[in-house]
């Protein structure tokens, strides 16, 4: 295509990270509730830290052994804008800061004094900014609870799309991002700062343009650019055109490993896309991977398993947000504290597409069923629904499971799943072993600090190789990919992995891919990139 004088196409690296209150934002800093205990409990106490001893980070970032922990990532400098992002949060979510106060004074009332007789008279005892937005509830052993109506808090003071920003930058490395749990986003002479809500469609039109050329002018307007960013954000473009996507048109199915969970599952007639977390292109790497540039121009159908952070990546779900026809999601708890509503969130910052499916629930569609799996594991115990595998039958009977995170710690499940839907041909299974402890992402959350030792044994782990075999002893797969494993190096500042061959995921999956191989199976641990062809 011939671009006139001021047609461009957005650069193939450029990135987008969603920031609220300056931080990397996750869905459990989307929902008002999550987000105040997380912001109370996770950032003030990280900022504080760094206020009262910088070294000690800087000290930290640099030992492997605490990757992914407490520690800010910028070498023990920058201290007074720290401080200004502490003091600055402190004063503008305020209010915010008052609901997460209330939250802990009414589990604490709830314990104390609801005994086993009527809630009726406790009401009155909620807190006041609460009043409206809980249920009080009793589980069937006389536990007291309270339900969250989750709606009415999107629309209230306690979301507040003024938190919320964008920053763009290019991509140039692998592994140059610090981790997001920790570290928030300062201003940098590389990126872009601007104060757009997530919802806003000027973020559709900034990313139409990696494939279909726009006018910079109109999107420099729309976005705000300043004089003063005008110089770096005209390195974003580019009169290059991207390589034309080739769309699947065989007779059968090609699927394609982006990367950790991610999968691009084709025919002529349809697509999904599994977890969506997408490497960029332009600039030297020793790892091949697809990109961006590898996606179809539509994409029908995108499964979420789960909702932690390295599966619902908004950088990339932002990006291909004008290309998602259809999201699926597994439902939630309906008000559970630790368990946001997935499809409510989506909603709010502006995917009006969001189907909600429920454990052996399906959707029937011209050329196959997709069907809820229920899933294990991962959540260390805590009450959470919104999780699910995908089980995908295509019409021409190959059948796959993706089983992301789940951990198989009862086969007997997936034996009653076998006399439902019976053998499957393809196994994607995710075999993060060891896994982070509870409370590294869910510990803001919880009223009383648990005990280290009880806080060790519920991990956010997935199969090991027992647990993986049973797998494939029930299912009877003929191909099984390990993935989801972190290892990709354009993943660390998601998901703060690093192996070596001793690691006992990697000792494990091992094991696993050699006993498939013993018997007859074709098995491999998935990295970078891979595509295979069913005929």
């Amino acid at each position: 295509m011939e671009l006139n004088e001021n047609t461009y196409y957005l650069k193939l690296n450029v990135a987008i990270e969603a920031l609220i209150d300056r931080w990397y934002a996750w869905s459990h800093l989307v929902s008002p509730a999550t987000a105040a205990l997380n912001v109370q409990d996770r950032h003030l106490k990280i900022m504080e830290s760094y206020i009262k001893n910088p070294k000690i980070h800087a000290a930290a970032v640099q030992n492997p052994k605490m990757l992914g922990g407490p520690f800010i990532d910028y070498e023990g400098g920058r201290v007074d804008e720290i401080k200004g992002l502490y003091d600055e949060t402190l004063d503008k979510r305020a209010s915010l800061l008052e609901f997460g106060n209330a939250l802990m004074e009414l589990n604490r009332m709830l314990q104390n004094e609801a005994k086993g007789y009527s809630l009726n008279t406790l009401y009155e005892k909620v807190p006041p900014i609460l009043r409206g937005y809980v249920e009080l509830i009793y589980d069937l052993n006389n536990n007291p609870n309270f339900r969250l109506f989750e709606y009415l808090l999107y629309k209230s003071e306690y979301y507040d799309e003024a938190a919320q920003s964008i920053s763009l930058q290019l991509v140039e490395a692998d592994d140059s991002r610090s981790f997001v749990l920790s570290t928030p986003r300062l201003n940098d002479d590389n990126l872009i700062h601007l104060h757009i809500p997530f919802k806003s469609e000027v973020i559709d039109e900034l990313f139409k343009m990696k494939k279909t050329p726009g006018d910079y002018n109109t999107i420099k307007e729309k976005l705000g650019i300043t004089t003063e960013q005008e110089p770096l954000f005209k390195q974003f473009f580019t009169k290059e055109a991207p390589v034309e996507f080739k769309h699947y048109t065989g007779s059968g199915v090609r699927t394609r490993y982006f990367g950790h969970a991610c999968v691009l599952v084709e025919t002529s007639k349809v697509s999904f896309l599994v977890d969506p977390v997408i490497s960029y292109d332009g600039y030297e790497t020793e790892v091949n991977r697809y990109t961006i540039n590898d996606l179809p121009d539509e994409i029908d159908y995108v499964l979420i398993t789960h909702n932690h952070q390295d599966h619902i990546l908004l950088e990339t779900l932002l990006q291909l947000r004008h290309r998602i026809k259809n999201i699926i999601v597994p439902s939630s708890g309906k008000g559970s504290l630790q368990d946001p509503n997935l499809k409510l969130m989506f909603n709010t910052i502006g995917f009006n597409n969001v189907i909600e499916l429920d454990d052996m629930e399906s959707i029937d569609l011209q050329d196959c069923t997709i069907t809820g799996i229920p899933f294990l594991g991962e959540h260390s115990d805590l009450d959470v629904r919104s999780k699910l595998c995908y089980h995908i039958a295509l019409h021409n009977d190959l059948k796959i499971l993706f089983a992301a995170d789940s951990c198989n710690i009862e086969p007997a499940i997936y034996q009653h799943i076998h006399r439902v839907l019976g053998d499957i041909d393809v196994l994607f299974l995710g075999m993060e072993c060891d896994g982070a402890p509870l409370t590294w992402l869910y510990g803001p959350l919880m009223p009383e600090k648990l005990e280290r030792n009880k806080d060790l044994s519920r991990r956010l782990a997935g199969c090991d190789f027992e647990q993986g075999k049973s797998l494939v002893d029930i299912f009877k797969p003929k191909n099984v990919f390990v993935y989801a494993m972190g290892l990709e190096p354009w993943l660390v500042f998601i998901s703060s992995i690093k192996y070596t061959d001793e690691s006992r995921p990697i000792v494990e999956s091992n094991r696993l891919i050699q006993e498939c191989i013993e018997r007859g199976i074709d098995a491999e641990r998935l990295f970078g990139e891979k595509t295979i062809e069913y005929n």
